[in-house]
């Protein structure tokens, strides 16, 4: 299993939807950390990811 550090929540019944947590962790590899959108089922959420020891 990989070790992911979250960077950000976004409430996945907002009214854009994803849209906002992909704005987030595009901005977020625009400053060079890799960053990516998971979907949380069970907390229903979408959350942006780095691999861990990344977080700025």
């Amino acid at each position: 299993m990989t070790t992911r550090t979250v960077l950000e929540r976004f409430p996945a019944g907002a009214p854009r939807g994803s849209w906002p947590a992909e704005e987030f962790a595009e901005q977020r590899r625009r400053e060079g950390q890799s960053a990516e959108v998971v979907m949380d089922l069970d907390a229903d959420v979408f959350l942006v990811v780095a691999p861990a020891g990344e977080q700025s």
